[in-house]
C-alpha cells in the first residue's frame, strides 16, 4: 500500500472514532456450517431482512451494522472482518484502493441481465441528468489494468442493489410545507429562522455535498464543479459552515439512522439530513415529517454490495447466493415499503400490491393506506410521495455522494468542523 492511501487510512480511523465505534455486537447462531459476515450501515442490516436470507437460503448470517463512517473506516482498515460489504458507492474508490474488495464475476450473478440501465449507462431515461461527481456507472466495471470505469467487462466492483435519492426532511408542524421542486430548497439548512435546529448526516462524504448544496443555494459560495470542490473552495465553504457553527446553528450530527429519528422525535431537530426509512418510521409514529424535493436537485446514492478480498472457498459461495438473493424479488418488495428502490424493479413489482407499486414507484396517489415493513401505516389514503415517480426523481440528480480528488483534506476540515 502506497504512502499517500495510508495517509488516508490513518485519517479514516480518526474520523471513524467521531463517527462511533461499532457498538452493536453482531447476531450469532452457531448451528450452521457455514456463516457469512455481513457488514453495513443500519439502511440494509435489518433483523426481518437477516431473518429472511437465513431462511430462504439455509445459511447462518451475522449482521453488524453501524453508522456509515465506522463501517467505512473498518472495512478499509480490515477487510478480514467482513465476507460482505454493504454501503453506499462513494465508498468504492476508497475500499478498491485499499485492496480491501475483490472483483464479482459477472456470471455467477443470476439476474445481473435484469439490472436497469442506471448503474450501466447511468440514466433511466434518455433525458435525465446524470449528476455531477461520481456517478455508480463510472465505478461499475472492473478492467484488466485494475482500473475502474464504465466500460463493459466480465468484473465489476460492486452489486448495484438498493438506491434512493436524498434530501433533508423537515417537520411540517414547524415549517410550513413547501412545493417539490419550485420552493423546497437546500437554502432551507441554513435559513436563520431554522437556527438551533438543524442537524446534519455525520459521513464527510455525504453531509458535505447537503452542506455544499445548501451554501450554494443561498448564494454564499458558487463551486465551479460541486462533484470536484478544489481545495480553495473547501477553505471557502468551511469558513462559511464554522461561522454558522459558532452562531449554534447546528443542533448535531447523526450517526445512524435510529438517531436520526430520534434527533426528530425529540425535536432537537427539525430539519435534518436524512434517509426514506427514517422518514417512514416517523411518519408512522404521527411526527409529521416531509421528505423534501429540492428545486436544485437530489443528493444521489447508490449501495454497493462488496465481496471481501478475504473471502474464499465456501463462504465466497455463500455470498454469491446472498447477492442473487437480493435481487430475486423478496428483498426489493420488502425495501420498497421504506421508500427504497431495487436494481431490478419487475421481479419485485410482483410481491407488491398495485397501490404499493402505484405510490412508490410511480409517484401515484394511494386511494388506501400503505404500511411500512412493522406492519404500522406510514402512508395515509389520499397521499402522493414527495418528488414524484422513481423516474421522476432519478432524473433531478444534483450530485451524488462521491470521494472527491480532494478527499484527505476534505476529511481533515470535516473533523474540524464536527469537532469545534
Amino acid at each position: 500500500m502506497d504512502n499517500p492511501k495510508r495517509s488516508t487510512l490513518k485519517k479514516l480511523a480518526a474520523i471513524g472514532l467521531t463517527a462511533g465505534a461499532i457498538t452493536h455486537a453482531p447476531y450469532v447462531f452457531a448451528r450452521k456450517k457455514v456463516t457469512l459476515r455481513v457488514l453495513g450501515t443500519h439502511v440494509t442490516l435489518q433483523e426481518a431482512i437477516r431473518k429472511q436470507a437465513m431462511s430462504d437460503l439455509g445459511i447462518n448470517i451475522e449482521f453488524t451494522p453501524a453508522g456509515s463512517a465506522a463501517v467505512l473506516q473498518k472495512a478499509s482498515m480490515d477487510p478480514s472482518s467482513f465476507d460482505l460489504y454493504e454501503q453506499w458507492s462513494n465508498s468504492i474508490n476508497v475500499l478498491w484502493d485499499a485492496g480491501s474488495i475483490q472483483p464479482i464475476e459477472k456470471k455467477r450473478l443470476t439476474y445481473f441481465n435484469e439490472i436497469n440501465p442506471l448503474t450501466k449507462t447511468g440514466k433511466l431515461t434518455e433525458t435525465a441528468s446524470i449528476g455531477a461527481g461520481d456517478a455508480p456507472y463510472k465505478l461499475l466495471n472492473v478492467q484488466p489494468d485494475g482500473t475502474l470505469s464504465s466500460q463493459e467487462s466480465d468484473h465489476i466492483s460492486f452489486l448495484p442493489y438498493v438506491h434512493n435519492v436524498d434530501s433533508f426532511g423537515y417537520n411540517t408542524d414547524f415549517i410550513k410545507p413547501g412545493i417539490a421542486y419550485e420552493t423546497e430548497s437546500w437554502s432551507w439548512l441554513l435559513d436563520d429562522e431554522n437556527r438551533g435546529k438543524v442537524a446534519i448526516v455525520n459521513a464527510p462524504t455525504i453531509g458535505l455535498f447537503d452542506l455544499a448544496l445548501a451554501a450554494q443555494s443561498k448564494g454564499l459560495i458558487k463551486f465551479n464543479d460541486i462533484g470536484a470542490i478544489t481545495r480553495p473552495e473547501l477553505d471557502r465553504l468551511f469558513s462559511i459552515l464554522l461561522d454558522f457553527k459558532r452562531q449554534g446553528h447546528f443542533s448535531g450530527y447523526w450517526n445512524s439512522v435510529p438517531e436520526s429519528i430520534e434527533f426528530m422525535k425529540s425535536k432537537r431537530a427539525h430539519i435534518e439530513s436524512m434517509f426514506s426509512p427514517a422518514v417512514s418510521a416517523l411518519n408512522s409514529q404521527n411526527v409529521n415529517v416531509r421528505f423534501a424535493a429540492p428545486k436544485e436537485g437530489y443528493r444521489g446514492w447508490h449501495g454497493v454490495m462488496c465481496l471481501s478480498s478475504q473471502t474464499q472457498n465456501s463462504v465466497k459461495d455463500a455470498a454469491y447466493d446472498y447477492m442473487n438473493w437480493w435481487l430475486s424479488g423478496w428483498p426489493g418488495a420488502f425495501i420498497a415499503r421504506q421508500g427504497y428502490y431495487i436494481s431490478n424493479p419487475q421481479r419485485s413489482k410482483l410481491l407488491l400490491s398495485p397501490a404499493e407499486w402505484d405510490y412508490w414507484y410511480d409517484g401515484k396517489v394511494t386511494n388506501v393506506d400503505l404500511l411500512n415493513t412493522n406492519g404500522e401505516v406510514a402512508v395515509k389514503a389520499g397521499e402522493q410521495r414527495n418528488g414524484g415517480s422513481y423516474h421522476k426523481r432519478f432524473s433531478n440528480v444534483a450530485v451524488w455522494n462521491t470521494v472527491m480528488p480532494t478527499y484527505d483534506y476534505s476529511l481533515q476540515k470535516w473533523y474540524e468542523l464536527i469537532s469545534r
